[in-house]
């Protein structure tokens, strides 16, 4: 690397990092030095540009599979730290994450300083070499240990640890987690529930887990025994294009009665509730998750009608026998922001799109303007303790609740 490199690289790092703390991502001294530290760029492939590298909202692509799907990436850099900060790392911690990419890992290993242990663990060889070859070249191979491992077994030779920071999108909780977490310790982990993904910090609490702090965020959704398949219905339009719809659970039993769908003329239903532009309306999302039968995600093929409508539109969708229904908006009445609705196909999509409708406004009601949701983990064998109207999501190793300080 030349000197006018080397500079180049120093100067996007501290941009990166000013960027950072100015968009609350980073709310500590000790993480702020380590964005300032790590050479981002040493950990994404050969030839990707420094702009690219250093992009603050930008994942960076590692590795695709043989149909192109994306098995393995370096995470955008604020969701990084806001993973690192949700796990409050300390000097002197003893560290697991589960997705090696290199470039997190030494982040942590600066944190933690030489008093404390960063483990990497992985389940594909080509990341953990490439990981292992980054972090020799930074300076970092003494600082981390790397390991080939399915997720869903641990480490369980390896003691337990004060923090567990999982980087691929996981559907579920493994029994290994929790028994290598200290008990105070903090598992940060991206987990789905039905279809929408959210870095939660969780702690212990009398048996089960109970969230600290929920992001928005998206991963690369884990391999080995830990994967989990979604449900997709592939619905032809007119044109020989697709829309589909994706259920993580909860799929209906007779998706054939969707065929033709989308030849049928389509309905709409309007909320009376509006936003403003630039809010965030995430929580909706949870509480559809949590509260809309046969919700799902949806996704357009280009060249389909729907793919040519997109800003008026969200990929939340929910089933009703032979019609659906997605989230849709249009200009609110008053000419600032945008009023949700619901847009439908099928026989029965006045009622698909009344059913969503509903639900916003009852989100709008209950949850909008109060505290977040609580998200809690209660692992299998233990007796859970299920707060009223709290929604209950069944995963292998347990049951994930999700509930409003304000309906409790």
């Amino acid at each position: 690397m030349t000197n006018a490199t080397a500079d180049r690289a120093a100067e996007l790092r501290d941009k990166l990092a000013d960027e950072l703390v100015s968009a609350g991502h980073i709310t500590s001294a000790r993480v702020e030095a380590a964005f300032r530290a790590v050479p981002r760029h040493a950990f994404v492939p050969d030839g990707t540009p420094m702009e690219v590298a250093y992009n603050a909202d930008e994942s960076v692509a590692i590795k695709t599979d043989g149909r192109g799907v994306l098995v393995s990436s370096t995470s955008a850099a604020f969701l990084q730290a806001r993973m690192i900060e949700q796990a409050g790392i300390q000097p002197g911690m003893n560290v697991l994450e589960y997705g090696s990419g290199g470039y997190n890992a030494a982040l942590l290993a600066e944190i933690v300083g030489p008093d404390g242990r960063v483990v990497s663990v992985d389940i594909d060889q080509d990341v953990t070499d490439r990981a292992s070859a980054a972090l020799a070249a930074t300076g970092y191979g003494n600082r981390v240990r790397v390991i080939l491992a399915d997720a869903e077994r641990g480490v369980p030779d390896l003691g337990v640890f004060d923090a567990i920071i999982v980087t691929v999108g996981a559907w579920d909780i493994p029994p290994a987690w929790l028994e290598q977490l200290a008990e105070d310790g903090v598992l940060v982990v991206p987990l789905r529930m039905n279809g929408v993904t959210r870095s939660i910090a969780f702690h212990r609490e009398a048996g089960h887990l109970v969230s600290d702090s929920a992001e928005v965020c998206g991963f690369v959704a884990m391999q080995g025994e830990g994967e989990h398949i979604d449900q997709i219905f592939r619905l032809p339009d007119t044109h020989g294009h697709h829309i589909d719809l994706q259920f993580d659970d909860g799929a209906p039993e007779s998706p054939g009665l969707l065929d033709g769908v989308l030849a049928s003329g389509r309905t709409e239903a309007w909320s009376g509730i509006t936003i403003a532009n630039g809010v965030s309306f995430a929580d909706l999302h949870l509480w559809f998750v949590s509260f809309l039968p046969g919700f799902c995600r949806v996704a357009a093929e280009q060249g389909t009608d729907l793919a040519g409508e997109r800003g008026t539109w969200f990929p939340f969708g929910v089933v009703r026998g032979d019609s659906f229904a997605y989230l849709a908006i249009r200009p609110a009445a008053e000419g600032a922001g945008f009023e949700f609705g619901a847009r439908a196909y099928g026989s029965h999509g006045q009622e698909a799109a009344t059913a969503m409708v509903e639900q916003i406004q009852a989100w709008d009601h209950s949850a909008r303007s109060g505290p977040a949701p609580t998200i809690a983990f209660w692992p299998t064998g233990t007796a859970p303790r299920i707060p009223d109207r709290a929604a209950v999501l069944a995963k292998a190793h347990g049951l994930v609740t999700i509930s409003w300080p304000a309906m409790s």
